[in-house]
């Protein structure tokens, strides 16, 4: 197999642990229950100490089922790029959309749904490639943010709830198709599970 061929399969691997995503989406849908007033602000700390919590047997089950690869310093580079991009039109597309009412463009979207979309898919696109998931995923998630239909209140929360439920939706996806290009999860057969690519 080619060098390129397995820091492409690492990249992919480490993006797929998508069951990451479950306590990342509870995360995101809980600033929404924040911000209306339906669970109270100094829960949210707590909260995120049982997403962190809830992360570790997920690494565990990882780790134990199908190892762990160091992704190479061009994929790590790479991943950080997608990274930067992504913020970088997260904040243009809010600020443009949401910003000061003297600048912004003011339309009746969710401003939120739609820079979480275009960051996701940025992202995808520059670090791992798109996958058939990702782009209805993401994409029915920014078309929903772009409808014209988000009049009056700031729609930022329902947007949270839809990017949270999005980012579950696409872990789960993630997890399924590292299942199905990597195998079932069973224990590993060798002294050490780290694999640098």
């Amino acid at each position: 197999m080619q060098r390129g061929n397995l820091e492409a399969a690492a990249a992919r691997y480490t993006y797929l642990r998508g069951l990451f995503g479950i306590p990342l989406g509870v995360l995101i849908i809980l600033v929404a229950l924040v911000n209306w007033g339906a669970c109270p602000l100094w829960a949210f700390p707590g909260a995120v100490a049982a997403a962190g919590a809830a992360c570790l047997p997920i690494a565990r089950y990882y780790n134990a089922n199908y190892g762990r690869i160091t992704p190479s310093a061009g994929q790590q580079a790479r991943g950080a790029v997608a990274a930067v991009i992504g913020v970088a039109v997260l904040a243009g597309v809010w600020l443009l959309l949401r910003g000061r009412a003297d600048w912004s463009l003011d339309l009746p979207v969710n401003a939120f749904a739609v820079a979480w979309a275009l960051f996701m898919l940025i992202s995808c696109a520059i670090y791992v490639g798109f996958r058939a998931h990702h782009v209805i995923i993401w994409g029915a998630l920014l078309v929903a943010g772009a409808l014209p239909v988000w009049h009056g209140e700031d729609p930022t929360s329902i947007g949270l709830v839809l990017a949270g439920a999005a980012v579950m939706m696409s872990g789960v996806f993630d997890h399924r198709l590292l299942v199905r290009t990597f195998g079932p999860p069973g224990p590993l057969d060798r002294e050490d599970s780290d694999v640098g690519a």
